[in-house]
């Protein structure tokens, strides 16, 4: 084991549960530390279901492409802790990461804390202690709660499109869930909001007035699409021609816009040209990122291999229409190799991809005891009308995806097994 890795089952063990939402734990802990929160780069604060990381992708992109130093808070990681904190455009060093860890932890002194609390106050201590021209700050879930809500004055708030997702701690209609990832608006700051469902709009919208907030929301004050193989956006500032997202699907046309949006409406200081550069530059791993090397080399000639960790329904209907459309442009059988954890209904991930799939296979995610069995997936899998049988690894199923000539094979289901994948195939995001 790994020095980091003993410090972080050290803080797993502060606190009996995974998640217990609430920020009483963290704000004596933060006081104690001098309150970082109050010393960091201007802040760009992001909640929403799906398309946070994305984004935050952009931004980044767009930012560095104007020569702008910027950190970025996302998680989980995929295959090293590090991942989660990104200092001046670099991921954080592991001797750095190591002793703020063991700085915090000594602060802490053996008090209950999740260990998400007591890593992002980690973090916190980092930024403000890191010259950066931006932070770019990603929810870990819901808003009101989340562990980052302990910016008083960001200079932004995105809250891109809301879902149903951790309804078990966030609420069971996407109202409730809304009225969550509000909680990260704040009196004075900015907003920009992604295309809502009527519901979770209508939320939005009165804690925007409570606050004195008056956002602007797509499809309403920006517009962004596809226009003959061209990323056109429009905003009342006017239009912009630019290249396509550099990301994969017709999602992240969507994606991109709200990040153009936030741009502008924020008034970072980034022009046409650096949009156009961070749109061809932009990397986002683990969305719907083609992959090579060892476990693409498992699989035939002609075969495709594709990485998403999309978990939920909403980002299952993103990734089944980025493979309709695929498939309209170059004809081939897809086969889903997935895992899921025990949270996630298989049947409902599965329901947008019906009629498009020849077979899937599943897995369990190895080291994640709160899993689905590959059993399971499969039975609900075949419950749902689609012919699914289960696999014992990654290797095993790619082996059985390769019977299908010319497959075009998609691994989904949990960003937990797209980590692992990527760390079997030895490409770490960097």
């Amino acid at each position: 084991m790994s020095r980091t890795d003993a410090i972080l089952k050290r803080l797993a063990a502060l606190h009996p549960k995974l998640i217990d939402l609430s920020l009483d734990r963290m704000l004596p802990l933060l006081e104690t530390l001098g309150r970082p929160q109050d010393r960091l780069p201007p802040v760009i604060h992001v909640a929403g279901t799906n398309a946070k990381g994305s984004t935050i992708a952009y931004l980044r992109a767009f930012l560095e492409a104007a020569g702008k130093s910027v950190h970025v808070y996302n998680s989980p990681h995929l295959v090293r802790f590090n991942e989660r904190i990104r200092l001046g455009g670099k991921l954080v060093d592991t001797r750095r990461l190591n002793a703020v860890l063991e700085r915090v932890e000594a602060v802490n002194a053996g008090r209950p804390i999740t260990f998400f609390e007591v890593t992002t106050v980690a973090a916190m201590v980092l930024y403000a202690e890191t010259p950066a021209d931006y932070l770019l700050l990603e929810t870990g879930m819901g808003g009101t709660y989340d562990t980052t809500n302990i910016v008083d004055h960001p200079l932004g708030v995105i809250i891109t499109p809301v879902d149903l997702d951790h309804q078990s701690y966030l609420g069971n209609t996407i109202a409730e869930i809304a009225v969550n990832k509000a909680g990260i608006l704040k009196r004075g700051s900015k907003a920009v909001i992604g295309l809502q469902q009527e519901e979770g709009r209508a939320v939005i919208e009165r804690a925007a007035h409570r606050l004195g907030v008056r956002p602007i929301w797509q499809g309403q004050d920006f517009h962004g699409s596809a226009q003959d193989g061209r990323l056109v956006y429009q905003d009342e500032d006017g239009l912009l021609d630019l290249p396509p997202p550099a990301l994969i699907g017709a999602h992240q046309f969507d994606n991109a816009a709200l990040a153009i949006a936030a741009t502008r409406h924020f008034g970072l200081p980034v022009d046409e040209a650096a949009m156009a550069r961070g749109l061809r530059s932009v990397v986002w791993p683990a969305r719907m990122m083609p992959l090579q090397g060892k476990l693409r080399d498992l699989l035939g000639p002609g075969a495709e291999l594709w990485l998403d960790g999309g978990h939920n329904v909403h980002g299952a209907t993103a990734l089944a229409k980025a493979m309709a459309e695929m498939n309209r442009a170059r004809p081939a059988p897809l086969v889903l190799i997935m895992g899921m954890m025990n949270t996630r209904n298989p049947a409902d991930f599965l329901a947008p991809f019906a009629g498009q799939v020849q077979a899937i296979f599943t897995l369990g995610v190895p080291g994640e005891p709160n899993a689905h069995k590959a059993d399971t997936i499969a039975r609900q899998a075949r419950a749902a009308g689609f012919a699914a049988s289960p696999k014992r690894s990654i290797v095993s199923a790619l082996q059985a995806a390769a019977q299908v000539s010319g497959a075009r094979v998609l691994i989904c289901g949990s960003l937990y097994l797209a980590g692992d994948v990527l760390a079997k195939n030895g490409t770490p995001p960097e």
